[in-house]
């Protein structure tokens, strides 16, 4: 082969490889419409004459635009907001109380759903014929948005009132299911539907199965309406949608923390730190009194990075008003690749568990079986975990089985 043959050939292959990215790059590029903007395209004419009220946060957006914004400029007569924990614009902390106001862009009324009042009243839903319920889920089942959900369409069943909800992705996946089974005597705001942790259900399908299992309590008709994605697959986790994350939560400020919350935020029915007031919410946790040594090591054996860390949580206005910790100089770990992990929820869970044993000072509380949904938890806190040779798999019950089977005759996608 001559040396401009050669030349020739290298030339071909390179663009040839080119060609070959270029087409992978095509067949792999999804394209996702969450139901807010299938509603934008499909069904604003059955909304134009209708008095709209709006069950939303910031993460209620299409193509970076807030849903309300966009509905307000094409004239749709929106009367009433409805802000569920964190507000209706997103700036209040976890926990913290939300008060009925105005939205200073509208001038709309926002009612609050999260504090003396969880579930609106008829003097809220005045005057309103459609509720459109639009905030992005965490697949989570003690995230409070799901219980948002419920009271708010119980409450317009009994003024006549329709709901529809946009559907949005389960950033965990729709295939990932994992945790206990709620037990009626621990129904709480964390807890409301008889359903595991991980519940691989998106918030349009788990209003579908409420109302198909009969878990709403009213006896007035419910008058609900899913307004489904396009192009999203249960396989997906939210890496591969390709959609902006907008954090839900102010402490959930990338996908990571979220995918880590659905097992970490087992620590906050504990005394130690759950990363709150620090830029690691979820991933970092830890106490006063933490002795991890070279166990810590230990963790390798599942394929799970730990590093031993100090840290001081502090006040973030909007974001962690007096976090457990604060001031102090804790001791604990940062989870580095939790994305990595097919089942965040046992390592979270196992974490705790683990971390509990070497912080002599720290304690668990009542929380956590409002959280664990039982008391089956009990169970795993006595047992002491062996990293060396025990296996981190828990047994979730029968309970899990049986809520699988019935979630099938609910899935949308």
């Amino acid at each position: 082969m001559s040396h401009l043959t050669r030349i020739s050939f290298l030339i071909l292959l390179f663009l040839g490889a080119l060609f070959f990215m270029s087409c992978q790059s095509e067949r792999v590029k999804v394209d996702i419409k969450v139901g807010a903007k299938v509603l934008l395209q499909e069904h604003l004419d059955e909304i134009d004459r209708r008095n709209i009220g709006l069950v939303m946060n910031p993460t209620a957006r299409v193509d970076g635009v807030h849903l309300l914004d966009t509905l307000m400029a094409l004239g749709i007569p929106v009367k009433a907001l409805f802000a569920a924990e964190h507000g209706f614009r997103g700036t209040q902390g976890a926990g913290e109380i939300i008060q009925d106001g105005l939205d200073e862009a509208t001038g709309l009324p926002v009612f609050s759903l999260y504090g003396p009042t969880k579930k609106p009243n008829a003097q809220m839903l005045d005057e309103i014929d459609v509720l459109l319920f639009d905030m992005q889920d965490i697949g989570a089942r003690f995230y409070t948005y799901n219980s948002t959900m419920k009271y708010v369409i119980e409450a317009a069943a009994e003024q006549g009132i329709e709901v529809w909800v946009l559907d949005r992705p389960n950033p965990l996946g729709g295939d990932y299911i994992a945790g206990w089974v709620l037990e009626p005597e621990h129904n709480s705001f964390v807890g409301t539907y008889p359903i595991p942790i991980a519940h691989g259900l998106t918030l349009g399908e788990l209003a579908q199965m409420a109302l198909g299992e009969d878990w709403y309590n009213t006896d007035a008709k419910v008058n609900l309406r899913v307004i489904p994605m396009s192009g999203w697959q249960r396989n997906m986790k939210w890496n591969d949608t390709q959609l902006k994350w907008v954090p839900p939560s102010p402490n959930l400020p990338t996908f990571e923390h979220a995918y880590a919350y659905i097992g970490t935020c087992l620590f906050e029915g504990t005394t130690l730190s759950e990363g709150r007031g620090t830029e690691y919410p979820f991933l970092m946790m830890g106490g006063e009194s933490s002795k991890i040594n070279d166990d810590i090591s230990l963790w390798n054996n599942h394929g799970v990075r730990l590093q031993a860390t100090q840290f001081t949580p502090v006040s973030i206005p909007g974001k962690a008003l007096r976090p457990k910790g604060e001031g102090l100089l804790l001791n604990g770990i940062l989870w580095e690749n939790a994305l990595e992990h097919a089942d965040p929820l046992t390592i979270g869970l196992r974490m705790m568990q683990w971390l509990m044993e070497h912080s002599p000072e720290a304690e668990y509380k009542d929380y956590l079986y409002l959280l664990a949904g039982t008391n089956k938890i009990d169970e795993l806190i006595r047992n002491r975990i062996n990293l060396e040779s025990d296996s981190l798999d828990i047994d979730w019950g029968s309970n899990l089985e049986s809520f699988k089977e019935k979630r099938s005759n609910y899935l949308l996608y």
